[in-house]
C-alpha cells in the first residue's frame, strides 16, 4: 500500500476501505468458500482485529442447479466463513450491502458515500445470469466476461486481471460490455472492475434510514485456471492493516 494510501486511511481512521482493497472468494481443495478482504495482487489479507472489522452482513449465495443456497458469512481471524463450496458447474456471489457509510470531505465540500464490495466465483466460463448490481460474469467462451450494471451492460469500463504473484493485466469492455483475457498460468486469477455511481439515494441501516450522495461499487470474479504454465510464486504475505 502506497504511502498516500495509509496517510488517507489513517487520517480517516479507517473510515473508507484502503485504495485497490477489494473482498474475493477463495475455495480450498477440500474446504468451505471464504470471503476474503484486501489486495490480491499483493498477497494481502486483512485481519480482525482490524479491517474486517469493518463489515456489518457479508453473506453469500450458492448457485446450482438445484436452486439458490443463500447463508450469512461468519468472521473468522482472516476472513469470512461460508458454510458450502462451488462443486463443478456451480458458482458463489457475495457481497456486504450494509458497509458502514462513510463522509468525504474535499474542499468545503462533504459528501456522504457508500462503499458496495461484492464477489464472484466461478468454477468454468459456462454463460451465467447477473446477480449483482455490478457483475462480471462468464459469457460461455473461454477467458470471456460480460460486464453488467443495473442488468444492463456496460461498456468502455476498465477490468483488471491479477494473480497472487502481482502479476497483472488490464483491458476495457467493448459496446457490449464483453471482455476477454488470456490466462497463461493454472492458479487462481482474480478479475476486478470498479464503478463510481453519482446517482443519491437511501438505505435502511441499523438505526433508521440512511441517505448518501452516491455508491462506490467494486466487484471481483475468482477463478482457478487448472491448465498452462506453472504460475510465478507469490511473494511474502503482506501484513495486514490495524
Amino acid at each position: 500500500m502506497n504511502t498516500l494510501t495509509l496517510a488517507l486511511v489513517a487520517a480517516l481512521g479507517f473510515a473508507i476501505p484502503a485504495q485497490a482493497h477489494q473482498i474475493w472468494i477463495e475455495q480450498p481443495g477440500q474446504g468451505n468458500a471464504t470471503i476474503r478482504f484486501g489486495e490480491f495482487g499483493e498477497n494481502l489479507r486483512e485481519a480482525s482485529p482490524g479491517l474486517l472489522d469493518k463489515f456489518v452482513k457479508p453473506a453469500g449465495t450458492l448457485l446450482s442447479a438445484k436452486g439458490e443456497q443463500k447463508a450469512d458469512a461468519a468472521k473468522t481471524a482472516d476472513g469470512f466463513a461460508l458454510p458450502f463450496k462451488a462443486a463443478a458447474g456451480e458458482s458463489i456471489v457475495a457481497e456486504d450491502a450494509h458497509y458502514p457509510l462513510y463522509t468525504w470531505k474535499q474542499g468545503d465540500k462533504e459528501t456522504t458515500n457508500r462503499y458496495h464490495p461484492a464477489a464472484r466465483l466461478i468454477t468454468g466460463f459456462a454463460e451465467q445470469a447477473p446477480k449483482l448490481a455490478l457483475d462480471l460474469v462468464p459469457t460461455g467462451k473461454p477467458g470471456q466476461f460480460k460486464l453488467v450494471f443495473q442488468g444492463q451492460p456496460k461498456a468502455k469500463t476498465k477490468v483488471a486481471l491479477v494473480t497472487q504473484s502481482g502479476w497483472a493485466k488490464e483491458e476495457h469492455t467493448d459496446e457490449q460490455g464483453l471482455v476477454t483475457f488470456d490466462m497463461p498460468w493454472k492458479g487462481t486469477y482474480v478479475a476486478e472492475v470498479s464503478l463510481n455511481e453519482r446517482t443519491p439515494g437511501e438505505r435502511q441501516g441499523a438505526s433508521g434510514t440512511e441517505k448518501y450522495d452516491g455508491v462506490s461499487y467494486v466487484t471481483t470474479v475468482t477463478y482457478v485456471h487448472p491448465d498452462g504454465l506453472e504460475p510465478i510464486p507469490a511473494g511474502p504475505a503482506a501484513a495486514p492493516n490495524k
